[in-house]
């Protein structure tokens, strides 16, 4: 998510994003004095694009209100963004349309499941895991779903004992003799699985309340240990969303102590700053943000947003 609309000054900027027609990433360069991030930052949209710096740049970031009253001012600026989003909505429309009207049709279902599985096959299975989940959450009662939640279960599985890239070969293995009692594990722990699955797909839908409802169900009911710490990290995030900060703490307080080994460990410390951050404890945000600092390798995504934020609040008391 973002709240900022951006203008390039100067240097070369790339939005990468992908073709609806074929899948494949588009590389749309972005000229000197053009807007972007204007249609999710006023959309309060998730964003679509990915902008990649391809030489030193400078670009002018507006908050949504201050590019709103640039925009009154300048009718200049209106005229220049109708043309483009003329253009786009041009392309898109094409695309939709070879879409509808291709003699054959490629079910996103089937792609998106396909991609999940040729990671996996390959032991990419950090990729592998991603996209799985992100099969669960558009399609949880999907026709593969249950064989997603055992990829993504296998993933995890040989992610720990392997490592990525290392392990053993996926393909189908002969059928072995099992205890009368396995089959009905397997499917209790697919319907949690599944339950989990469509709680995540609730939060990507903005449902907090439900989602939270559905995880505490989790917590309630099941005796998986795997997918109860799962749940709880999930309804920790459910409560900063709907800003009860106060309940956001406790629960992740609670929750790090009983899993202090979690690999989520560090992001529940992210969202405790975060709460403290926005209930104005600014020590113990900065105090928290050091912690998460010290835990997460630079090159994880979470370690430049917690030193961002970081400075910002040393910037501040400063």
């Amino acid at each position: 998510m973002g709240d900022k609309v951006f203008i390039l000054n100067s240097g070369k900027v790339s939005l990468n994003y992908e073709d609806i027609e074929t899948g494949q990433e588009i590389h749309d360069l972005v000229k000197t004095g053009e807007f972007f991030g204007v249609k999710s930052a006023l959309g309060r949209f998730v964003r679509e694009e990915t902008a990649v710096v391809l030489a030193d740049s400078t670009v002018v970031a507006f908050s949504v209100p201050e590019f709103e009253q640039l925009v009154i001012k300048n009718s200049r600026v209106v005229l220049k963004m109708l043309k483009v989003f003329s253009n786009q909505l041009r392309r898109i429309q094409k695309q939709v349309q070879n879409l509808i009207y291709a003699e054959e049709h490629i079910n996103p279902e089937k792609g998106l499941f396909s991609i999940g599985e040729y990671y996996l096959n390959n032991k990419a299975y950090d990729q592998a895991i991603y996209a799985f989940k992100r099969y669960l959450v558009y399609y949880p009662s999907g026709a593969s779903s249950s064989e997603a939640i055992k990829n993504i279960e296998t993933a995890e599985s040989y992610l720990q004992k392997y490592g990525s890239g290392q392990g053993p070969d996926l393909s189908p293995p002969a059928a072995q003799p099992i205890e009368a009692d396995k089959p009905q594990k397997t499917k209790e722990l697919s319907d949690i699985a599944q339950s989990y699955y469509k709680a995540v797909s609730l939060i990507s839908q903005e449902k907090y309340d439900d989602a939270y409802n559905e995880f505490k169900a989790i917590v309630n009911s099941s005796d998986d240990q795997e997918y109860i710490s799962k749940s709880q990290y999930e309804m920790g995030r459910c409560l900063f969303y709907v800003k009860k900060y106060d309940n956001c703490i406790r629960l992740f307080t609670t929750w790090i102590q009983k899993y202090p080994k979690h690999p989520d460990l560090k992001d529940a410390l992210y969202f405790i700053a975060n709460s403290h951050e926005a209930m104005a404890n600014k020590d113990k945000a900065i105090s928290i943000y050091k912690k998460v600092l010290a835990l997460t390798p630079e090159s994880e995504s979470l370690y430049p947003k917690a030193r961002k934020a970081l400075r910002k609040l040393e910037g501040e008391k400063a």
